[in-house]
């Protein structure tokens, strides 16, 4: 993510509701902010993710999370071509069904 704060842009601020958005570092939440943005962003989200994130950034976000929604992992897995047994998301019990 690119250093520095890059504040999200308000249409995207009601998919952060639930966080300080003053104190939401781009660089410091990385993780949270792509896991946020991948299961309840849509396509204007998406895009300005892919302008502040590298294809790297969210890949290995997609492999490691742990909170991706089924929905969202089986997505992601399309387009990264993975395995499932390559996302953690799949290996969890508490995998949301959404």
């Amino acid at each position: 993510m690119h250093a520095g704060k890059t504040p999200i842009p308000d249409k995207l601020r009601p998919l952060f509701w639930d966080v300080d958005q003053s104190k939401l570092d781009l660089v410091k939440h990385k993780s949270f902010v792509i896991e946020r943005v991948l299961n309840m962003g849509d396509e204007h989200a998406l895009a300005w993710l892919r302008s502040v994130a590298c294809d790297e950034e969210i890949l290995q976000v997609v492999k490691s999370s742990r909170r991706l929604t089924r929905k969202t992992a089986l997505c992601w897995k399309n387009i990264y071509h993975l395995d499932e047994d390559e996302m953690r998301c799949f290996g969890t019990s508490s995998n949301r069904q959404d």
